[in-house]
């Protein structure tokens, strides 16, 4: 499977999602009153909640409460997933704020950020064998899922030893094969999340020479859903975000509970509940909705979604018809947009976390 992504550089990865959003339903077809939906979750200790409360009954009496059938599924590749949805097989899908910006917003497919679920604190990160020297990654091929989070950290990195993109060269590889192509002694540099993050460090030689904690709230860990959608089922909302937030108050309990509401997510992200604490560790999760409702309005949000738009665009992932990296617009809570606000495609919306900071729910 690996040869397989060596070739698939971005560009045909942006291909793919270009093409896959003209084939999503029509906005009429979308914007449908309907009850039962569909969202996508990959494995990340942040998006573990989401299953979990699949599992304990929790979905169920959210959707219950609001008349609706809401269905958790799980696709193994990430990028996938991201894909699913914006080909429209998937409602709404768990993704990182660049990846939300250049695969379904940059495709066109107007989408929602209705959870700021968490940020990475050191859940994504470069390791290098035979050295704990980051600038030392230079002239390497470094393997990563392009077109996704782990290039942008790639290139903060860079930017923190002075080097340019140029200084390497990137390969593309699934996030479900990048682990065992660590263990190649071909292989020396790799960008990844965990838990395959974790799985790499516990290699001979590894060394973790930069992660997302030394650029804490740069990668946003989201629920997104589509906008159409959304505005024709507003239940779907007021449903996830009550999922969310009653989640959120079980696990971050010191209690036998909460011990075994993050076991329980460890069993199903495939590890250990002590390796799946460590991962929590590395993991700032907006437990409390008054907190994600300020992150939703602060500057801070607009200053980091610059910061990633303009190194998307520089890499290309706009694609070769966006002419300026105001191409694609945002829009932000209290009427606030970033890009062109004719073609607003991303929205971070905190209607929702806003009603359970209410208690409206």
């Amino acid at each position: 499977m690996l040869n397989g992504f060596r070739n698939l550089g971005r560009t045909a990865l942006f291909a793919c999602a270009m093409l896959l959003a003209s084939c999503s339903p029509s906005t009429d077809e979308a914007a449908k009153p309907k009850t039962e939906f569909n969202i996508g979750w990959s494995i990340y200790a942040g998006w573990m909640p989401w299953p979990y409360a699949q599992q304990a009954g929790i979905v169920d009496k959210w959707a219950d409460k609001y008349g609706l059938e809401i269905n958790f599924v799980q696709v193994n590749d990430y990028v996938e997933s991201v894909n699913q949805y914006t080909a429209g097989k998937l409602d709404g899908v768990t993704v990182a704020n660049m990846d939300a910006l250049t695969i379904p917003a940059a495709g066109g497919k107007d989408t929602s950020a209705i959870i700021i679920g968490d940020y990475s604190d050191g859940n994504d990160g470069i390791l290098l064998k035979g050295t704990d020297d980051l600038s030392a990654i230079r002239g390497r091929d470094v393997y990563l899922v392009e077109l996704s989070v782990s290039h942008y950290l790639l290139a903060r990195g860079l930017e923190s030893v002075d080097l340019p993109m140029t200084a390497v060269s990137t390969i593309n590889t699934a996030d479900a094969d990048i682990a065992g192509a660590f263990t190649s002694p071909d292989i020396s540099a790799v960008v990844a999340w965990n838990p395959q993050l974790s799985t790499m460090m516990a290699e001979p030689d590894a060394n973790l020479v930069f992660s997302s904690a030394q650029i804490p709230g740069e990668i946003l860990d989201l629920l997104v859903v589509d906008t159409a959608t959304l505005e024709a089922n507003p239940d779907l909302g007021k449903a996830l975000a009550g999922i969310w937030y009653e989640t959120m108050s079980i696990i971050q309990q010191d209690s036998p509970e909460g011990a075994e509401a993050r076991a329980a997510m460890a069993q199903l992200a495939g590890t250990t509940p002590e390796l799946f604490e460590q991962q929590l560790a590395t993991t700032h999760l907006y437990a409390d909705p008054a907190e994600a409702v300020a992150e939703a309005r602060s500057p801070d949000l607009i200053d980091t979604m610059t910061r990633v738009r303009d190194f998307s665009f520089a890499q290309g992932l706009f694609g070769q018809g966006a002419q300026l990296a105001d191409a694609v617009g945002m829009s932000f809570p209290g009427g606030k947009t970033l890009g062109n606000p004719e073609n607003v495609t991303l929205r971070f919306d905190d209607r929702y976390m806003q009603m359970a900071a209410d208690g409206s729910l």
